[in-house]
């Protein structure tokens, strides 16, 4: 997963992505986590529909019923979804108690619930970009009540 705004900060560690995220979710993990709620190209693709995110779960209601233009841009299509996924995993870190950022040693930021199970939401999210299935919503309500 690249995440840009790490790598200065990787170069100066010399570490991997990886390490570079867990080491700085591990230092700050607030500020990581306004990081990966930036969102920055799924909030213009919303914006430009009418719908304003605001981090809660009706917000993931609302994008699943938004007319997916953005899968006639292949190119745009997978960083759309990888956006999509740090969407719901802000959600879920946001509202769900105990829910938390964590990393994987490979660099993929998950969401690892109080229960300790771990949400790969960067894979829900391209799943959802690409097919709608499943639905952000319904990946919410499934993850919040374990």
């Amino acid at each position: 997963m690249n995440i840009p705004f790490l790598d200065n900060w990787r170069k100066r560690q010399g570490g991997t992505q990886g390490h570079a995220l867990a080491s700085a979710v591990e230092a700050d993990p607030g500020g990581v986590a306004e990081l990966l709620a930036e969102c920055e190209l799924l909030r213009a693709r919303a914006g430009r529909q009418g719908l304003e995110l605001d981090d809660t779960p009706a917000s993931l209601a609302a994008l699943d019923q938004l007319q997916p233009r953005w899968r006639d841009d292949p190119e745009e299509l997978p960083w759309l979804g990888n956006d999509a996924g740090l969407y719901l995993g802000t959600v879920l870190v946001r509202t769900v108690p105990g829910a938390v950022w964590h990393v994987w040693p490979s660099g993929q930021p998950v969401v690892r619930l109080e229960s300790g199970r771990e949400i790969d939401v960067v894979a829900a999210g391209l799943d959802w970009a690409m097919s709608g299935s499943p639905e952000l919503s319904q990946l919410y309500a499934e993850s919040a009540e374990n």
